[in-house]
């Protein structure tokens, strides 16, 4: 239900349609709108780099207060006050609207480590793939639903209509918020919280943790190789979230309509490759399935890019195309990242998940961060058609390097098991 609740965030605001209001009608620089894009991305990119600051520090925290379900309410109402808050943001105030993006998503890049933290209690390993794709593929229909809502309320993104635009915030953080009750109702804090020492501070013991944390790197060997393929995929992937209909909307001028088809098409497609991948984990293998959907992906990046080509060559409209070549992407949206988190859980030290996922929200935000400032550079200089292009290197990077974790780690009782 949490994922349910916050796909509402990431694909309201991030993805579909405050992505295109911020440069379209907050900074309104058109017609290329180069500088509102490169505004976006240093928003989004300050929030991540907020995250791998903290939460690794956050993880190994909460793993020894046991206080996973805490903090992950406070990074709840953080997400939904910051996202409520946008509502009250005029054409031109840049500063306030990016500060507001910042803590919005910092509350929800925060939000992701710590419920992906639960994910090893939630059942045996060897099923894990299949409950974390059920759950991102039920995320896709919070996004789906929320985004609906959120469109027929508020119309066309255009300043003439920004009294009802203005309303995108706060539906947005009510249905985030109503959305995840459940969550806190219900899911059980299975840790058990240690006592402080005399004279230690929370502060400083989770300092001590990350310190153990970094000694033992070289006997988690295979998670540090996996965490380098992560950050290749999760950079190619923040920048598709973060500009896929930004691209629509500017290279591709797709009309309202196609904007809906698009983004209907794409969040059916993900929650059906997100539960179907899930399945096809427990049968083949989690990094098989991550490898695969890195391959979708590169394939997917190259028909974004050669969408006027093909749309010639196929004689049909650029629109179509690149509706087609979406729900390919769509596919794999959800299922490298759940494939992604579980061969993470499967990897993780027994009793240090929450300090495990902290390092995965590092990896993955601090690649966003930095996929995203690197295509905001590129695509000042060459154009967001050509800037695109990035997002290929660098899942063909992340399948190269995620061939180096070897295939079956060893279990506690000497046996070995697929990863």
């Amino acid at each position: 239900m949490f994922d349910f609740a916050n796909s509402s965030y990431t694909t309201v605001i991030i993805t579909v349609i405050y992505a295109v209001v911020f440069p379209k009608i907050i900074v309104g620089d058109g017609p290329e709108y180069r500088r509102g894009n490169l505004l976006w991305s240093i928003a989004l990119a300050i929030s991540y780099a907020l995250v791998v600051l903290l939460a690794p520090l956050l993880g190994a925290i909460m793993d020894y207060r046991a206080a996973k379900k805490s903090f992950l309410f406070g990074s709840y109402v953080l997400t939904i006050v910051a996202t409520a808050a946008l509502g009250f943001v005029d054409p031109g105030a840049v500063p306030i609207a990016m500060m507001l993006v910042v803590l919005s998503n910092l509350g929800f890049a925060a939000g992701e480590s710590f419920i992906a933290s639960f994910l090893p209690d939630l059942g045996p390993k060897e099923k894990l793939g299949r409950i974390s794709g059920l759950a991102w593929g039920l995320g896709y229909v919070g996004g789906l639903l929320s985004t609906l809502v959120v469109q027929i309320v508020t119309g066309e993104a255009v300043i003439d209509n920004y009294d009802r635009v203005r309303w995108v915030g706060p539906l947005t953080g009510l249905f985030f918020g109503l959305a995840a009750i459940p969550t806190f109702l219900f899911v059980k804090e299975r840790g058990t919280p240690q006592t402080l020492p005399p004279g230690q501070s929370l502060l400083g013991i989770g300092f001590s943790q990350l310190r153990t944390t970094m000694r033992d790197l070289p006997n988690l060997r295979q998670l540090a190789v996996f965490m380098t393929s992560l950050f290749f995929a999760m950079a190619g992937l923040g920048i598709v979230i973060s500009f896929a209909f930004i691209y629509g909307d500017q290279v591709i001028r797709w009309k309202p309509s196609t904007q809906i088809a698009m983004f209907v098409l794409t969040n059916l497609s993900a929650a059906g490759g997100a539960v179907v991948f899930g399945l096809i984990q427990d049968r083949f293998g989690n990094l098989r399935t991550y490898r695969a959907t890195l391959v979708v992906w590169l394939l997917a990046i190259i028909g974004i890019h050669q969408t006027p080509a093909l749309s010639g060559a196929l004689g049909l409209s650029a629109e179509h195309v690149y509706l087609g070549v979406g729900g390919l992407a769509g596919l794999c949206l959800g299922a490298t990242q759940s494939a992604g988190r579980t061969v993470v859980a499967v990897l993780s030290p027994e009793g240090r998940a929450g300090e495990m996922f902290g390092f995965w929200g590092l990896s993955g935000k601090l690649a966003a961060a930095s996929g995203l400032l690197l295509l905001g550079w590129l695509q000042s200089a060459f154009g967001l058609k050509n800037a695109i292009l990035l997002c290929a290197l660098l899942f063909a990077i992340a399948f190269i390097v995620a061939g180096r974790v070897v295939e079956e780690s060893p279990s506690k009782d000497g046996k070995r098991s697929r990863i």
